[in-house]
């Protein structure tokens, strides 16, 4: 009886540390209990990027539609990148076409006291990039969502080329781009873009789930 117990007080421990090994916090930016799973490590390096180039102004598509309730299916990347503009006197525009998506984020913005700093808009991404005319430090891309359908898959690519075009001179020496959903079939969501990029003078920084990218003398700086 008393081996019963004690396997099963091991296997229960054992279960309870795998937990925490997988759990990937951003603590104490964040709070514990919030797992960002795949793209913890990502977030964090833009975060320092951000802090070394004194970004001020963030640009994403695709709004974090759960909030930080999504942290770990989304990223919750509106509020991550939210809290890090009310800490560093910075602002957050994020786009998203889905009228649902934008209440559902708005919410959270409010729940989080980050009304002050960040805006979110109701609109084609598309659209609301080509009439965007302050200089981009940060430029986040997460918007038409990926399936297994290659043709979804095709223009959800193209999408993504065609939002980084649209704000492509309003980036600068300095600016940095982070492309979500990539590890995923097909070359995910940043394929085309990525190419695009590259041709252009862009270097990965980082490439996981998210793909982090900055100019090239930026990136040479990075690695000394």
């Amino acid at each position: 009886m008393k081996i019963a117990l004690t396997i099963l007080f091991l296997g229960i421990v054992g279960f309870f540390i795998g937990k925490l090994i997988k759990h990937k916090s951003l603590y104490p930016f964040m709070p514990f209990k919030y797992d960002f799973r795949k793209r913890r490590n990502t977030f964090l390096k833009i975060m320092e990027l951000m802090k070394k180039t004194q970004a001020k102004t963030i640009v994403e598509t695709g709004t974090s539609r759960e909030g930080l309730r999504g942290a770990k299916s989304n990223g919750a990347a509106t509020i991550v990148f939210g809290k890090w503009a009310k800490e560093n006197n910075a602002f957050v525009h994020s786009v998203d076409i889905s009228e649902e998506s934008v209440k559902n984020a708005q919410a959270e913005v409010d729940r989080q006291n980050l009304q002050e700093f960040i805006q979110i808009y109701h609109s084609d991404s598309l659209a609301f990039l080509e009439d965007f005319d302050q200089k981009i430090d940060v430029l986040y891309l997460d918007s038409y969502d990926y399936s297994s359908d290659p043709e979804v898959q095709k223009k959800s690519q193209q999408h993504h080329l065609e939002e980084f075009k649209r704000v492509e001179d309003q980036l600068h020496d300095q600016s940095i781009v982070l492309i979500d959903d990539c590890d995923l079939p097909n070359g995910g969501k940043g394929k085309l873009v990525i190419a695009y990029m590259q041709d252009r003078g862009w270097k990965i920084l980082v490439e996981s789930y998210q793909v982090l990218l900055v100019r090239d003398d930026f990136a040479l700086d990075e690695a000394i």
